[in-house]
C-alpha cells in the first residue's frame, strides 16, 4: 500500500490528534461519512419517507446487501452471508444448524480457552438438548487432528485468539475436521478486515463475526452469518417471520426462504445497518492483502521497538512472532497490567486490558501509522520508568477494561 493511498484512507476516519489509537481491535474508529450516512437514514428516509421506505429505500433487503460487502472481505460468494443479531446468536444459529447436518455426531468441540462466549453459547445448546443428543469437548490446537476429532459434530474456532492475537490455520483445520467427518464454524471476529480470508477455498461450512471491531460498523454493531452454499438448505433453528419464504403472507406456518435469507428471524436495526454498511465502503478503495501486508509492518514494528527498548526487561510478548501465525493485534504479559493500561490510555496511547496480565494492541492498517508503534512502545518505557502507574488513580476498575 503507498503512503498516499494509506493517508486517504486514514483521512476518512476520525482520529482525535491527542490520542493513538490501538484498540481497533475492540472498537474500530469513527469513520467520517457514518454521522452523514446516520442522518440521512434518520432525517431523510424514516423522518421523512417515514414506513415507505423499506421499499423506497431498500431497508428490508439491507441484512442482504450488507452481507454481500462482508462476504467480499472474507472471499464469500454473492448472497451467502447476513448481516443480523449479533455474533453470539448467529454462532447459536450456526451450531444447530450444524448439529441437524450432522445427526450421527453429537459432540461440538471447541479450544478451552477461545472467547468465553462463544463456548458458553455450546454449553448452553449441550443442556438444552441434553447430553444423549449434545455434549461439548475441549482441545488444543495441535490436537485438532482427524484422530482426536473423530467423534466430532461441528468443530467451533476462533480465527484469531482474542487474547494472544494467535493467527490459526483455517486451511488446514478446516481439512482436519472434514477427513474427520465433522463440519466447522469459524469465528472471524478478530480477522476480517485486517487477515486475508477465504472461507470458499477452505471450504468452511459456518462463519460468524461482528462489524464493530476491524470493521468499524460502530459500537454494539450487527453480527454476520456465512453459510455455505451447500449447506443452503440447512435448517434456521430459531425461525422468524423475516426468514419466511412469502414473509408478507403472514401464513400461519413457516416455509423458509431460498438461500441465506432463511437465516434471519425478526426484523434489523436499519439504522444500525447503515452505519456498518458506511464502515465497509471504506475497504472498496483498498484490498484485504494490501491490509494484511500493512498489519504485519504494524505488528512487526511494534515487536521491533520492544525488543530495541529496555521495557524488554519487563514484558514477556506472547504474540507469535511468526508472520504467518500472527493477527493485527501485540499482547503483552506483565507485572501490574492493569494500572500499566490505564497509565497509558492516561497517556493517550488507547490499549485494553484483559486478565490476568495481558494488555493488547491493536493495529487497525487502514488508519494507525507506523509512528504510533514505536511511539506507544516510547510511552510505555517511561510508564515503567517513572513508576506513574503506581498512583492511586490507576488502580480502581471500571466494569468494561
Amino acid at each position: 500500500m503507498s503512503d498516499a493511498l494509506f493517508e486517504k484512507l486514514r483521512a476518512q476516519f476520525h482520529l482525535p490528534d491527542d490520542k493513538i489509537y490501538l484498540d481497533g481491535n475492540s472498537l474500530g474508529a469513527l469513520p467520517r461519512t457514518t454521522p452523514a450516512t446516520l442522518a440521512e437514514t434518520v432525517e431523510n428516509q424514516w423522518g421523512t419517507d417515514l414506513i415507505a421506505s423499506w421499499n423506497t429505500h431498500d431497508w428490508i433487503d439491507l441484512p442482504l446487501v450488507v452481507g454481500n460487502q462482508i462476504g467480499k472481505l472474507i472471499g464469500a460468494p454473492e448472497d451467502t452471508v447476513v448481516c443480523c443479531d449479533n455474533l453470539s446468536i448467529n454462532l447459536y444459529k450456526a451450531i444447530l444448524a450444524a448439529l441437524e447436518l450432522n445427526p450421527s455426531r453429537s459432540a461440538i468441540c471447541a479450544e478451552e480457552q477461545q472467547f468465553p462466549s462463544d463456548n458458553y453459547i455450546a454449553a448452553g445448546i449441550s443442556q438444552l438438548l441434553g447430553e444423549g443428543r449434545c455434549s461439548v469437548k475441549t482441545l488444543r490446537i495441535e490436537e485438532m487432528t482427524p484422530q482426536n476429532l473423530g467423534d466430532t459434530a461441528v468443530l467451533v474456532l476462533s480465527h484469531v485468539d482474542y487474547k494472544t492475537g494467535s493467527l490459526r490455520d483455517m486451511a488446514q483445520i478446516s481439512a482436519n475436521a472434514h477427513a474427520a467427518g465433522a463440519l466447522v464454524i469459524w469465528d472471524l471476529a478478530h480477522s476480517a478486515g485486517v487477515v486475508d480470508i477465504d472461507v470458499t477455498g477452505c471450504e468452511v461450512d459456518f462463519a460468524v463475526g461482528c462489524t464493530y471491531k476491524f470493521l468499524n460498523g460502530g459500537p454494539g454493531a450487527p453480527g454476520y452469518l456465512f453459510v455455505h452454499p451447500k449447506h443452503s438448505s440447512a435448517s434456521n433453528p430459531i425461525p422468524g417471520w423475516m426468514g419466511h419464504a412469502a414473509m408478507f403472507d403472514f401464513e400461519s406456518s413457516y416455509r423458509p426462504a431460498q438461500g441465506i435469507r432463511r437465516f434471519l428471524t425478526g426484523t434489523q436495526s436499519v439504522i444500525a445497518l447503515s452505519a456498518v454498511s458506511a464502515g465497509l465502503a471504506i475497504f472498496d478503495a483498498v484490498s484485504v492483502s494490501a491490509l494484511r501486508a500493512r498489519s504485519l509492518l504494524l505488528t512487526q514494528q511494534f515487536i521491533e521497538s520492544i525488543d530495541g527498548s529496555v521495557v524488554k526487561e519487563n514484558v514477556a510478548l506472547i504474540t507469535p512472532r511468526s508472520e504467518v501465525a500472527r493477527g493485527s493485534q501485540v499482547s503483552i504479559t506483565l507485572e501490574d497490567a492493569f494500572p500499566i493500561s490505564q497509565a497509558l490510555i492516561d497517556n493517550g496511547v488507547i490499549v485494553d486490558f484483559r486478565a490476568p496480565n495481558i494488555i493488547r494492541f491493536g493495529f487497525s492498517p487502514l488508519y494507525n501509522r507506523m509512528s504510533d508503534a514505536t511511539a506507544a512502545v516510547k510511552v510505555l518505557a517511561h510508564i515503567l520508568k517513572s513508576k506513574q502507574y503506581e498512583h492511586p488513580r490507576y488502580q480502581k476498575r471500571s466494569i468494561v477494561t
